[in-house]
């Protein structure tokens, strides 16, 4: 597959927000917004991070990411993982993430990657440690339900 990294313009975020198809899958990527998510709350997030990412397959959107903690030589933090729901299983998250690992590395000198993954989110939880993320703190939340949920930290280990 054939994939070009570059930075979210205004035509690509009604189509991000159409990436999660339910209240869940939001929660997962994005869990301050409020269903349905609408490019108003993603601009308002997008203006509040760095480096926000779109993956391209085929001159498409398929896939989103940036930053919402970014230090110079300390840490970056991955949020706002998401991917075209046709897109999903092809490779599309793991080209993603490792596209953030390298702009954390080369832009940033990050000396630590961090990301968080819902315990519920299984596909993220399976794939994080085969990209070299290991789990390093369990805190609790509760989801939109009132329910309580585990919030899976995970760091890069550096090869």
């Amino acid at each position: 597959m054939t994939f070009t990294f570059r930075p979210v313009e205004p035509r690509d975020l009604t189509r991000i927000c159409s990436f999660a198809g339910s209240v869940e899958e939001l929660y997962f990527f994005f869990p301050a917004a409020t269903w349905p998510l609408t490019a108003e709350q993603l601009q308002d997030a997008i203006d509040q991070r760095s480096d926000s990412t779109v993956i391209e397959q085929a001159g498409q959107a398929v896939g989103f990411a940036n930053f919402y903690q970014w230090e110079q030589h300390g840490t970056c933090t991955i949020g706002n993982v998401i991917v075209d729901p046709q897109a999903r299983g092809t490779g599309v998250a793991a080209a993603l993430i490792r596209h953030m690992i390298g702009i954390a590395q080369h832009k940033h000198q990050a000396r630590e990657i961090t990301l968080s993954c819902f315990n519920s989110n299984v596909a993220g939880l399976l794939l994080y440690p085969k990209l070299g993320f290991t789990p390093y703190a369990i805190e609790e939340r509760a989801n939109k339900q009132g329910e309580r949920v585990a919030l899976v930290h995970l760091r890069y280990a550096k090869a």
